[in-house]
């Protein structure tokens, strides 16, 4: 029997938006982290840094 012939699909553009992200990075994780921004606070969901934001 043969093998069938696979088509490469077309990459996703999911990541996209990823490579032009300004956000800030962790200062313990370093580069690679990003912190995530919430209404009231800037937290690192790898090693839980958070930096909460000013009035």
């Amino acid at each position: 029997m043969a093998k069938k012939k696979v088509k490469n699909k077309v990459p996703s553009k999911a990541w996209t938006k990823y490579k032009d992200k300004k956000g800030r990075f962790c200062p313990k994780c370093g580069p690679g982290y990003f912190l995530a921004e919430h209404k009231d606070r800037l937290y690192c969901g790898n090693c839980h840094y958070t930096e909460f934001s000013k009035k």
